[in-house]
């Protein structure tokens, strides 16, 4: 079942409520018992202290001798009553007949409730609930002495049940008033808190947010470049783990200082200025990286910079690789254009009748045809071979040199770790230095052999050229270094040749002569470094 998104403005207005809600349901219960039990103790001590106060009066003490002691009981009591605020206030005698009673018509009868008998016969004072004739109420008892210490009669104060409870109730609609506006200020304070959190987070939602955070750990791992963020006192925030590969760190690298880990110069300058900074070349330990820097501003400031930045020498290798991909194709143009070259010449022979030649042409290619194209597609099996071959073919072809392909060459299907650019890169390379070695000879001839028997692939490219000197042979895989002329640059392919095969845990051997020319062989293991049943 798909989950309800609920906005967090929402969210935090319905917890509000409900904590608002909560609390004063908790809190007016908890009013409400204190507040019953209190105001009950308060009437409770406030009618047992008024009954001991009458209790006392000398006049009623005396009045109790009387024939008539109504006569000057009663008004007392009724004075009493009403400037206290008491229910009722009532005397009797010590049988229970009633000398005052807020109703006239009671006097004369016996009081009701049935609690009189401590205070009568063992002089106490003391509090009770009990139903009278007015209703239930709270009631104070004490004793009348009279000069003797003897008890002669009986005083209650009391206030009704229902009068308590009435108070009792408009306390709490108090309470729940002053609650109720609480609610509303919480209720406000919590919309206000949602509409500033979504400023905060520009107007997304919590899942938008997390769905954002998962896109950007994926693209930041996805992602060749390394990638680290700096706050404004240039602590890291955030480093991927190409990063991390890059500057060779391990662990956690989150609120530690850049400086010591990366270069920082144009970090702090960008923090410094604001600006970008962009395809700057930096040196890192052992490493040339290509750096681009950007400032991270909100509307108070510079607040980070985020930095990407990619090994230079991965660059230069996909530089190269594109390169050999062009020569391969201009091999191949090559190939297209010698052949072009070759139907115009038969051509040529047709019109001119010279059928003979036109025959023996037609036979001497098809025969050097048929013998490269058995060894290349009988014996050689692997399509990036075969297909790096024939561009080879046909360029050597264009530049009038003899590209032998040994008869005894055999090789199956390659291994799929060794990628049609490796092969473009180092049979591309060595075969076309090759065909330079040989450009001044009289018959210049390049040999190619190749072969999977055995644990490791073998390729053999020679030359009868000139053979490398002493003086060169060391400097023969260094970068930009040539021993040809000329403004363009060069003095890569060799060395894009031995990376290449560096690259493939590969080794590569040089046997030279000023006699015999060189010979280029090209090591190849069959099997992923770690897999030993591979192939």
């Amino acid at each position: 079942m798909k989950s309800l998104k609920v906005s967090l403005q929402t969210k935090i207005f319905g917890l509000a409520l409900s904590l608002g809600l909560l609390l004063i349901l908790l809190m007016t219960g908890f009013y409400s018992y204190m507040e019953s039990k209190q105001i009950e103790e308060n009437k409770g001590r406030l009618a047992l202290e008024l009954s001991k106060t009458v209790s006392f009066i000398p006049t009623i003490i005396d009045a109790f001798q009387t024939k008539d002691p109504s006569k000057a009981i009663q008004p007392i009591a009724e004075k009493i009553r009403k400037e206290t605020g008491a229910e009722f206030v009532v005397i009797g005698n010590k049988d229970g007949t009633r000398y005052a009673h807020p109703m006239i018509s009671k006097i004369g009868q016996r009081m009701k409730g049935g609690d009189n008998e401590r205070a009568l016969t063992q002089g106490e004072y003391y509090i009770s609930k009990a139903e009278g004739s007015l209703g239930p109420s709270i009631r104070g008892k004490s004793p009348i002495f009279n000069h003797q210490g003897e008890i002669i009669g009986i005083v209650s104060v009391g206030f009704l049940l229902e009068d308590v409870q009435q108070q009792i109730i408009n306390n709490i609609r108090r309470v729940l008033i002053v609650s109720f506006f609480a609610l509303l200020i919480s209720l406000l304070g919590s919309m206000l808190l949602g509409r500033n959190i979504r400023k905060d987070t520009m107007g997304l939602e919590p899942y938008e947010i997390a769905s954002l955070y998962k896109e950007k750990n994926a693209i930041l791992h996805a992602v060749k470049e390394g990638i680290l963020a700096i706050d404004n006192k240039g602590y890291i925030t955030m480093m991927n783990q190409k990063a991390k590969r890059l500057l060779h760190l391990q662990g956690t690298v989150k609120n530690r200082k850049v400086d010591g880990l990366f270069p920082s110069n144009y970090l702090y300058e960008v923090l410094r200025s604001g600006n970008s900074q962009t395809d700057k070349e930096m040196v890192w330990k052992d490493k040339t990286v290509i750096v681009n820097c950007t400032p991270i501003v909100d509307e108070t400031g510079i607040k980070g910079v985020v930095a990407s930045f990619r090994d230079k020498t991965e660059i230069k290798q996909m530089l190269n690789t594109i390169s050999e991909v062009k020569s391969y194709s201009e091999d191949l143009r090559a190939q297209t254009h010698e052949f072009t070259n070759k139907l115009y010449v038969l051509l040529g022979l047709l019109q001119l009748g010279e059928y003979n030649q036109a025959i023996e042409m037609i036979q001497s290619e098809t025969q050097t045809q048929q013998f490269q194209n058995s060894v290349v597609f009988n014996q050689i099996k692997d399509s990036k071979v075969q297909a790096i071959l024939l561009g080879k073919l046909g360029k050597a072809s264009e530049k009038k040199i003899k590209f032998e392909i040994n008869s005894d060459s055999y090789m199956e299907i390659l291994p799929s770790h060794i990628k049609l650019s490796n092969l473009i890169v180092i049979l591309g390379n060595l075969i076309d230095n090759a065909f330079e070695a040989v450009y001044e000879c009289e018959t210049p001839t390049v040999k190619f052999f190749a072969t999977d028997i055995g644990r490791d692939i073998i390729f053999e490219i020679s030359d009868n050229g000139k053979g490398i000197s002493d003086v060169e042979f060391p400097l023969l895989f260094e970068r930009g270094y040539t021993s040809k002329n000329g403004t363009e640059p060069r003095g890569f392919g060799l060395s894009n040749a031995e990376e290449a095969v560096l690259e493939l845990n590969g080794i590569i051997e040089v046997q030279s002569n000023q006699e015999s020319g060189s010979v280029f062989t090209v090591y190849l293991p069959k099997n992923v470094r770690g897999d030993e049943n591979f192939g």
